[in-house]
């Protein structure tokens, strides 16, 4: 692959709680990458998303990276990794200015942004993201983008993403000691947003829940804008311990028949077949009934999707997903998922919502080895990489695209304050 140039390439780690997933893209123009490879390796080293061994994890790291590297042709120097864990906080403040010369600069709008990180926030935690909802002049109607208007006071309604210190820089440490530089931290389920979402439905409201192997990562959209998210510290390795101690086999086990037999849902299973396993001594096999597997498998996703679901309804913004819910991420993969989702949204909102849209998100590739990303578990890498387009389409230099997205992309993350 001798006709990429560096300059050109975008690269992304996704480094999960069970694998490590790099994928390497060529920037085509100011919109579109096209895939050119893809590496992953058994993550080990992680727990609920956060790094608990740093040798361990450096490892997974570099086989990723090998692989990626192999397939792509190229070597990689840097990339933009995502980060996830139950550190992940949020919370939404608001900042005020005076507008000075009777019209919005972009000046203005980046002191409303600055006026509110002027907010509390957890011990040892950093903002990772500022994301404007919108903006308000004098207290009239809302605007996205309030750049030329006139007024003598600007407000911004923001939502802040806070991540702990510790925890960012010890993933940033495992990645450069693999030998590749993080040119930015970003909340993965922004990335998986961005991967599976379409601008219609971020426009008219959906919530996406991305459930990887050690976390279940939570946002919600509306009018283009963010407007909460959550981290859980729940997700598919609690499928897999939950059939290991359940059943009395071995993970690997487990994992095996989570994936060939598993259901979330007991009325999708219309005969009781079942299936031989391996005892966790290894000394015999015993035969489960699929009923019984789908027993184990229920109460565990009944409480991943109550825990959003209740949440959003204590929050108010149930009214905000008129355009419905998507499940992405590996844990999306498991059989009865979306109709148990839509179940439970009907037992929280009402009957009136059995029928809310609820869909399985795959990522979108434009171009390149569209068939190798045709799965949810690599809906972050691929959201990793359009973010990565987006802070190079709007850097420093840049004078393309609506005015509060150049501003936006000039102040980064806020990572920069600690490294």
């Amino acid at each position: 692959m001798a006709s990429v140039f560096s300059d050109r390439l975008i690269v992304s780690i996704d480094v999960g709680t069970t694998k490590i997933c790099v994928l390497v893209a060529q920037q085509l123009d100011d919109e579109h990458v096209e895939l050119i490879g893809i590496g992953k390796a058994y993550s080990d080293g992680l727990k609920k998303g956060v790094v608990v061994d740093i040798a361990r994890t450096v490892n997974s790291i570099k086989n990723a990276l090998k692989e990626a590297e192999l397939t792509s042709g190229v070597t990689i120097e840097s990339a933009y990794v995502g980060i996830s864990g139950g550190h992940i906080k949020s919370l939404n403040s608001q900042g005020m200015v005076a507008i000075k010369g009777g019209s919005v600069r972009p000046l203005d709008i980046a002191n409303a942004l600055e006026a509110a990180k002027a907010t509390p926030i957890p011990e040892g935690h950093y903002m990772l993201h500022i994301l404007p909802q919108y903006f308000t002049i004098d207290g009239s109607e809302r605007v996205q983008d309030p750049l030329g208007m006139h007024g003598l006071r600007l407000e911004v309604q923001a939502h802040i993403i806070t991540g702990a210190i510790a925890s960012a820089q010890n993933l940033i440490k495992c990645v450069e000691m693999a030998g590749v530089k993080v040119q930015d931290i970003i909340l993965e389920q922004l990335a998986s947003a961005d991967a599976v979402l379409s601008a219609d439905e971020r426009e008219l409201g959906i919530g996406m829940l991305d459930i990887g192997g050690g976390t279940s990562d939570f946002a919600l959209y509306q009018n283009g804008s963010i407007r909460h998210t959550m981290v859980l510290p729940v997700a598919g390795n609690h499928f897999t311990n939950d059939i290991a101690i359940g059943l009395r086999t071995t993970r690997a086990e487990a994992e095996r028949i989570k994936k060939e037999f598993g259901c979330a849902y007991a009325p999708l299973i219309h005969e009781n077949s079942s299936f031989l396993i391996e005892m966790v001594q290894g000394s015999g096999k015993q035969t489960v009934q699929r009923l019984d597997l789908v027993a184990i498998l229920q109460p565990r996703a009944t409480e991943i999707l109550s825990i959003v679901f209740q949440d959003i309804a204590h929050r108010g913004l149930m009214p905000m997903m008129s355009a419905g819910f998507v499940l992405t991420g590996g844990g999306s993969l498991l059989q009865g998922m979306p109709e148990l989702a839509n179940n439970i949204l009907a037992s929280v909102r009402g009957e009136h919502s059995r029928n809310m849209p609820v869909r399985i998100g795959y990522p979108k590739p434009q171009v390149g080895i569209i068939e190798s990303l045709d799965s949810p578990i690599y809906a972050t890498g691929y959201g990793l990489l359009l973010q990565g387009l987006k802070k190079r389409r709007h850097n420093i230099d840049s004078f393309s695209g609506p005015s509060v997205k150049r501003v936006l992309m000039r102040m980064k993350s806020w990572i920069a304050d600690f490294f």
